[in-house]
């Protein structure tokens, strides 16, 4: 029995405890998102497919606007040798941060009749000031979260994921319960967002709090200018990649007659749970070894190793939730909900394409190929967004499903590329 106990152990730590930091992050995400299982069906019980259809177009500019808000300084805090440089890093992002949260606060006060007028959602028009501050809140957790994966202190962010999951869940329950409408659920995704804050931010103060002082503007400039390609290319390269993800979300919103929104929404959440459970764990723990590996010529072959990880654990699981799904939704979120699981079945591709290779995106960051990876994300954008504002002009009732393909022709295109550039960026190593 020592012996199996000490060969689990020793698999655990094999590449530099890959296992054992993924189960950490997979474990605390595997109870945030057992949580949201648990009472997805008594969301929908208290929410209408209306009320959840106006929460979709909400997320969605939020997630756009949350993605850019710190211009990507907070994705390069884990590569910096030393921790002062590092620092400086978080300390530009926090200042991009509230800059920028200003910035969107001043178009929510003075351009409000045209924002509404543009997304087509004339409900949301009482909500819109909410937008600025889950951007600012969203911004904060994933700076803070990104200096945690510098520490490599695994079990501070799981920890947060669970106090996210409950915090938010506890809250839109509530306000399903007192009849709050669609705001129950706007306010339960920003105390999501901003559950975990004072966690991480005592971690870090503990650990690394002493080097503030030695922060400056000149060391602050100096730091802009070595890592400038994030805000100048991996900004617009995020951009264009989660616009195409949420735009057609309210693009669809807007098209069609019913609630489709809501429903799409419903089943992206359900999709999210194993990515968030894998994918989300697996690519924390990925950039995290990323830059080690690439510094040793070894990151084409961590990289392939990771997605055939991936691949093992996540494609038979995918299948079946999308096979069982149109038999499932009526039963557990109510029979309203039946058309969500339909769409199920068409985002299994995507989603399966979206897992295996979404972990090691970061790869193009870490080897310097930002301006690859924007050019990536606008060719995305022309596929998922344009593309799809032509079909609504032609034939409406087939934007969902030209969403859902497209999901997948962009995924294994992007998985195509990464594998690309690391062969090519090793051939040159070795002098190929």
């Amino acid at each position: 029995m020592p012996s199996v106990i000490r060969k689990v152990k020793d698999r655990f730590q094999a590449q530099g405890g890959f296992l054992k930091s993924v189960s950490i992050l997979a474990g605390g995400t595997a109870f945030a998102q057992a949580i949201g299982v648990l009472v997805l069906p008594i969301i929908t019980r208290l929410y209408s497919p209306q009320e959840f259809a106006l929460f979709a177009i909400y997320s969605s500019i939020l997630g756009i606007l949350a993605v850019a808000t710190c211009l990507r300084f907070e994705i390069a805090i884990p590569l910096p040798k030393n921790d002062e440089n590092a620092l400086c890093l978080f300390t530009l992002a926090l200042l991009s941060n509230v800059f920028i949260t200003l910035l969107l606060l001043i178009a929510v006060l003075f351009f409000e009749d045209q924002i509404i007028s543009l997304i087509q959602q004339p409900d949301l028009e009482p909500y819109l000031w909410l937008i600025p501050i889950g951007v600012f809140f969203a911004g904060l957790y994933n700076t803070l979260q990104y200096w945690t994966t510098r520490q490599k202190q695994f079990s501070t962010i799981a920890k947060t994921r669970m106090t996210q999951s409950i915090s938010s869940s506890t809250v839109q329950i509530a306000g399903g319960y007192i009849g709050f409408g669609a705001i129950g659920l706007i306010i339960g995704q920003i105390v999501n967002f901003s559950a975990g804050i004072i966690r991480l931010f005592s971690a870090l103060w503990k650990e690394s709090g002493h080097l503030f002082k030695n922060i400056s503007v000149r060391k602050l400039k100096k730091n802009a200018k070595k890592y400038d390609k994030f805000p100048k290319f991996s900004t617009f390269e995020a951009l264009a990649h989660i616009t195409a993800i949420q735009l057609p979300i309210v693009i669809i919103g807007a098209v069609s007659e019913d609630a489709e929104a809501g429903y799409l929404m419903l089943a992206m959440k359900v999709m999210a749970i194993p990515t968030a459970l894998i994918g989300g764990a697996i690519a924390q723990v990925y950039l995290s070894h990323a830059s080690e590996y690439y510094n040793n010529n070894e990151l084409r072959s961590y990289t392939i190793e990771t997605v055939k990880k991936i691949a093992k654990i996540s494609i038979l699981p995918l299948i079946l939730i999308g096979v069982a799904s149109p038999f499932l939704f009526p039963i557990a979120f109510g029979s309203e909900w039946s058309e969500a699981g339909y769409m199920m079945v068409w985002m299994i591709p995507w989603f399966i394409m979206q897992i295996l290779s979404s972990p090691v995106s970061m790869a193009l960051h870490v080897t310097g190929n930002q301006k690859a990876a924007l050019i990536l994300q606008l060719v995305g954008f022309f596929l998922r967004v344009i593309v799809l504002l032509l079909i609504c002009k032609i034939e409406p009732d087939l934007s969902f499903e030209y969403y859902a393909i497209s999901g997948f022709i962009f995924y294994a295109l992007y998985l195509a590329v990464i594998m690309r550039y690391l062969r090519l960026g090793e051939g040159l190593a070795n002098g190929k």
